[in-house]
């Protein structure tokens, strides 16, 4: 397994570690619930250097990127952010990702960890004909996300930058503790937060300066629950190759009006399944779950877990297009009744 920068600090803060993605990371430190809700509550510090970045620079940089991913490049502006997507030609999703406009022809892709060959390949091969230079900046990149209501006044004490003057999508250079950061007030909670993209070398000055100064250091499993309860998405679950976008709660993400790697499969591509919100009165639903229409098996779970503000299960699942409720999960061989939700799960600010 890789270790990220932090590993050792992770060792220090009692994080139980484990393997993810490749990597060594912290599932936990203390309890996934405590955790969480220091999220929801005061401020948490994850470590999620394992992600990919790639930087994408050059003349014909907006019109690759309008190419490549589904959301409209040309909207960004210099020093913003937008969540988006890599089509393939069929129309389904070769990854999610997050686009940064760092300068007038120079951009920063985020991506899931476990996908950074396929999507650098991909993005490579797609490049041929634009003018366009791309680098992964992968492993010389170090990430820390700081989430939660109280992350700006944790962060605040810790920078010169004014936070006050910063939205949500921002993305701006800054020092942090004393060491040159790049920050993006974006995150993968439902939260306020920022993301601070490091040299691998200052990571670990910087995260046990946040921990110093109040944030909490968060594992894993944390991270997925408060994505769940946000209703965010996670590639491999509720995103796949075989998934249309357009039959997705992000359908929204995808601009119709601009010009993109497999738009003509993804419009005309039927939808037989929708994606719900499902709260359960007992028991805890996981990946895989059947989803009942009486006795009848109409969809599956595709994420699912306990919800730490709710106190009962929850699951993102597909079901059959017509299917209407009342659904039931089927836990440990027992139909548990299940209600809809909307998403995401809890009220966010």
């Amino acid at each position: 397994m890789k270790k990220t920068p932090l590993y050792q600090a992770h060792l220090r803060h009692g994080g139980r570690m484990v393997a993810f993605a490749g990597y060594a990371l912290p599932l936990q430190y203390t309890s996934i619930v405590e955790e969480h809700l220091a999220v929801r509550r005061e401020a948490g510090l994850f470590d999620v250097s394992h992600m990919g970045e790639f930087l994408i620079r050059g003349p014909e940089a907006l019109a690759f990127l309008q190419w490549a991913t589904v959301n409209d490049v040309g909207r960004l502006r210099v020093g913003r952010a937008q969540y988006s997507m890599l089509p393939h030609e069929r129309g389904g999703v070769v990854d999610d990702i997050y686009l940064y406009r760092l300068g007038e022809a120079a951009y920063l892709m985020v991506v899931n960890a476990a996908n950074i060959a396929k999507d650098f390949a991909h993005l490579q091969a797609l490049a041929q004909g634009f003018q366009v230079e791309l680098e992964d900046l992968s492993e010389a990149t170090a990430l820390l996300a700081l989430q939660g209501p109280k992350a700006a006044q944790v962060l605040q004490g810790l920078t010169g930058a004014d936070l006050s003057s910063r939205k949500k999508n921002d993305v701006f250079e800054a020092e942090v503790a004393g060491r040159p950061a790049r920050l993006a007030r974006t995150g993968y909670t439902g939260e306020d937060g920022f993301e601070i993209f490091l040299a691998p070398e200052d990571a670990e000055a910087v995260f046990e300066a946040l921990v110093a100064a109040g944030a909490r250091p968060c594992g894993l499993g944390a991270r997925d629950t408060l994505r769940l309860e946000a209703g965010f998405p996670l590639y491999g679950h509720e995103l796949t190759e075989e998934t249309n976008p357009l039959c997705t709660p992000w359908a929204w993400v995808v601009k119709r009006e601009k010009d993109f790697l497999g738009k003509e499969a993804m419009l005309s591509g039927a939808c037989r399944e929708k994606l719900l919100g499902l709260v359960l009165e007992t028991g805890i639903p996981r990946e895989g779950y059947r989803v009942l229409l009486g006795e009848r098996p109409v969809g599956r779970v595709t994420s699912g877990g306990y919800s730490p503000l709710l106190e009962k299960g929850i699951a993102l699942a597909y079901v059959e297009k017509e299917a209407e409720g009342p659904f039931h999960v089927e836990v440990r061989g027992r139909a548990v009744p299940a209600a809809l939700s909307p998403l995401p799960f809890v009220p966010l600010k």
